[in-house]
């Protein structure tokens, strides 16, 4: 429960923040993220690589969409690394992926138009993540 209200908190402080509102029929990601940072690599870099050149990347490629990196800053995700997507809609998700969270042929187009950054990703973290889409109603 803990984790849900945390979660929950984090996804009102960022729309919040950037001054979005959250409306009915948003579709919220929500994502927790286990990293595996490749030998030499900082936080640091990963932190920049991902805000400054993926999340860009995959806005660009998905409209629609409106990715943030979080940190986690108390609670059961303290110091883990997460991610929330919000999305204007089921549909704009169901562009980009089939009812069995496999890639859609226009989600596949997409992915490579941000594979390149993607690629640049992959030298520096491997990243697997648990994740729960909500729908705002």
């Amino acid at each position: 429960m803990n984790k849900l209200l945390l979660t929950l908190a984090l996804v009102l402080f960022v729309v919040a923040l950037y001054g979005q509102t959250l409306q009915k029929g948003n579709l919220i990601g929500t994502h927790v993220l286990k990293l595996e940072m490749k030998p030499g690599v900082t936080i640091k870099q990963f932190q920049e690589f991902y805000i400054n050149k993926l999340i860009p990347a995959i806005e660009k490629a998905r409209s629609g969409w409106k990715v943030y990196l979080v940190k986690g800053v108390r609670g059961e995700n303290k110091d883990s690394y997460g991610l929330i997507v919000v999305i204007e809609s089921v549909e704009a998700h169901d562009k980009h992926y089939n009812a069995d969270d496999s890639l859609s042929e226009f989600g596949k187009e997409a992915l490579r138009d941000y594979n390149p950054v993607k690629n640049e990703l992959d030298k520096l973290v491997t990243i697997s993540s648990k994740f729960t889409d909500w729908l705002v109603l």
